[in-house]
């Protein structure tokens, strides 16, 4: 074994082809030690004499990829200074693209002593090694004609899902793959997403995360995985290939399948806190190699952690080396593993510097000149825990967001709730009230009604409370928001009045999501009708509880074939998915707006209109002009029109097609998915209580003016 200097970059271990250079930044230690680990995790330490610029490194000849490693990391442990070294503890490379195994908690995490009356005041002298090793890799991949399907985000649905859940209980897919990276991308889940007709898939997190101590201390697990512990390491626990390096290999090999399959794959990343908790929590990476650098302090006590995510800590994206980390993790996601974009939970945390949100940290400048970073999907989760963390619709130009106030107001509005038809005329149009006068546009709404978070939609209209008893905390956590469903019955039912509305409700849901202007996004499972039993906080469910069933009732098989319906339609009309807003003025060449709404009664809503709490009834004109879109050659496109009614009453209503000289076409009804019906304007259209529908122009609407 040959040793030399190296270099202080890249970070993290780089295999050459000859030998390995190994790169670890920390600014406060005062010695780094380099572990090797055989086969038999007999250890040898090799000390690091070579540091620049707080980078220690060393290159090692001989060392090829499959090899173990981890670090001892020298300095003070005095934790009311922030320093918390202790180089009995075996310590990850943030860096490391593969791990050994997922974290063993008998053999301890912890560089304090867990039975000190001080706690973490007191170093831990036993030997701890419970945290998985770092494992060097080689990179390379036949790639073959791998090309991103690059959707526009005005042409996007999202999917929302879990490796694991997506495929564990699918008959058809191979048991040995079910769970895996090898089975999201079997031949049964793609033909389900092209049959349901989405374009995008959003993947919860994959990068490696541990199991909470008071979890484990459970018997439960983080199925959700918003617990990493490596940026860069794909979760072991979601491959079916566990050899050194095999997580990387089978993740690649799914991205190269899925998009093969005209799928994208954007992925749900958690940059703004670490498992690593706070001043009681384990120390695995970040915390013993340069807690200061890593993480947020109190300023006055440096002991303790800011913690604007309410799990402990926060990472520190003041510091340039820790901003460095997570764009080198961004870039080697895109450019090494070919994902097509990212979902940042609790973004609002990474724009925090001192201590408020700005729009203009560096977080958000380092990514808006990122060249391979701005131009791939930016989707922000726009909130955090603390003061002034919820930010939806202030984020900037580059970036979508998830429209928590979207959700919130179709919710109540379908509940029957008052005093909504204002602002649901902004969510159902792109809310320019958000997103219009900085520059964006109407799809970087992402629309949802429901998401991992909280009841699933058949739940939703199933439950009027939580039911999370079996998260072992005595159903205290995740948040009772559904109160207002109320039909007389909760969960299972045998009565079938109670289960059409339900299925109604289901059917105006989704339908009112993939025809609004924005981006839609589908929870996972949704379409087949997925419950919880009533559990709205799932994320420690690793079992039937959180998993898809695939086991289809009748139920389950209509509600995917009308969500397929309906996604077909708004794929195939660009008028549902416009890229500009509307502007409510007559189109140049024509007699009509963009865009009219009118009361049930047929004639124009006005002001009275809009601010009436009773206003339960819209109806909604669409013009197929003037989109301002092109096709892949460059035409500009041009659809019918279409006219969206909304009857959130409890009653049935009598609603009046426009007198818009048109014949119309009725193409969907959330009461009667069967129904047939065209009509001419002026004409009366049954509404059925809290149900929605869609008519196309089939014939031309009145002749265009003639040129002046």
């Amino acid at each position: 074994m040959h040793v030399k200097p190296g270099t202080p970059y890249p970070l993290g271990a780089t295999w050459d082809g000859k030998g390995v250079n190994f790169a670890l930044y920390s600014e406060h230690a005062e010695g780094v030690e380099l572990c090797l680990f055989d086969q038999e995790l007999s250890e040898t330490r090799i000390s690091i004499r070579h540091r620049t610029a707080f980078v220690w490194h060393i290159y090692i000849e001989g060392v090829k990829p499959g090899q173990h490693y981890a670090y001892r990391v020298h300095g003070q442990y005095r934790p009311e200074a922030g320093l918390r070294f202790n180089p009995r503890v075996l310590l990850l490379d943030p860096y490391a693209k593969a791990l050994s195994g997922i974290e063993d908690h008998k053999r301890g995490l912890f560089a304090y002593n867990l039975m000190s009356r001080d706690k973490d005041l007191e170093v831990n002298l036993d030997y701890a090694s419970g945290t998985p090793l770092g494992i060097v890799i080689d990179g390379s991949f036949d790639w073959e004609d791998d090309r991103p399907p690059r959707y526009p985000f005005h042409r996007s649905i999202i999917y929302e899902t879990h490796v694991k859940g997506m495929s564990m209980l699918h008959p058809d897919v191979p048991p040995e793959i079910r769970g895996t990276y090898a089975g999201m991308a079997s031949e049964p889940i793609i033909r389900h997403l092209q049959k349901l007709g989405i374009t995008t898939i959003e993947l919860l997190p994959v990068h490696q995360h541990i199991d909470d101590p008071f979890l484990y201390d459970k018997n439960l697990q983080n199925y959700w995985g918003y617990n990493t512990l490596s940026f860069f390491a794909p979760e072991i626990r979601y491959s079916s290939d566990k050899s050194a390096g095999g997580p990387v290999r089978e993740f690649k090999e799914m991205v190269k399948k899925l998009h093969k399959a005209g799928l994208e794959v954007i992925i749900d990343v958690v940059y703004n806190h670490t498992c690593e908790g706070n001043h009681n929590g384990p120390t695995m990476s970040f915390k013993g190699i340069d807690n200061p650098t890593y993480y947020r302090l109190v300023k006055d006590n440096k002991r303790y952690y800011k913690d604007y995510t309410g799990t402990g800590n926060t990472i520190n994206v003041v510091h340039p080396q820790t901003l460095q980390l997570i764009m080198d993790s961004l870039r080697y996601w895109v450019c090494d593993m070919h994902i097509d974009g990212f979902r940042f939970d609790l973004c609002s945390t990474l724009a925090r510097e001192m201590h408020y949100w700005n729009q203009l940290s560096s977080f958000f400048t380092i990514i808006h000149q990122d060249p391979i970073i701005s131009q791939v999907k930016l989707i922000a989760e726009p909130w955090d825990v603390g003061e002034g963390g919820y930010q939806v619709g202030n984020f900037p130009v580059l970036w979508a967001e998830w429209n928590g106030k979207y959700r919130d107001v179709i919710r109540s509005f379908w509940k029957g709730d008052g005093g909504y038809s204002g602002e649901v005329g902004y969510r159902l149009t792109g809310s320019s009230d958000l997103y219009e006068n900085d520059g964006r546009r109407p799809y970087m709404s992402v629309n949802f009604i429901t998401a991992h978070d909280g009841f699933t939609l058949k739940d939703m209209v199933s439950y009027n409370d939580k039911h999370n008893h079996n998260n072992l905390e005595d159903n205290r956590d995740g948040h009772n928001d559904n109160r207002s469903y109320n039909y007389g019955h909760e969960g299972e039912t045998s009565n079938p009045y109670i289960k059409k509305l339900r299925q109604q409700q289901m059917r105006n849901l989704i339908a009112t999501l993939l025809f609004s202007q924005g981006t839609p996004m589908l929870c996972g499972g949704d379409e087949i009708c997925r419950t919880q039993h009533g559990n709205n906080n799932a994320y420690c469910q690793d079992n039937e509880i959180s998993w898809l069933n695939w086991n289809l009732n009748e139920e389950s098989r209509q509600m995917l074939e009308f969500t397929s319906k309906v996604i077909s339609i708004r794929r195939e009309h660009p008028a549902l998915h416009r890229t500009k807003f509307f502007q409510g003025r007559q189109i140049r060449g024509s007699n009509v707006r963009d865009i009219i709404w009118f009361r049930p009664d047929g004639g124009e809503m006005d002001d009275e209109d809009w601010t009436s709490p009773n206003t339960r009834g819209l109806i909604m004109f669409l013009s197929g002009t003037g989109i301002d879109d092109v096709d892949e050659n460059g035409i500009p496109l041009h659809d019918n029109n279409f006219l969206l009614m909304l009857n959130a009453s409890a009653r049935d209503a009598d609603f009046y097609l426009p007198r818009i000289e048109a014949q119309w076409e009725l193409l969907i009804d959330t009461a009667n998915p069967g129904k047939k019906e065209t009509g001419h304007s002026g004409i009366r259209a049954q509404m059925r209580a809290r149900s929605l529908k869609l008519f196309r122009c089939c014939q031309p609407v009145v002749p265009p003016v003639a040129p002046a």
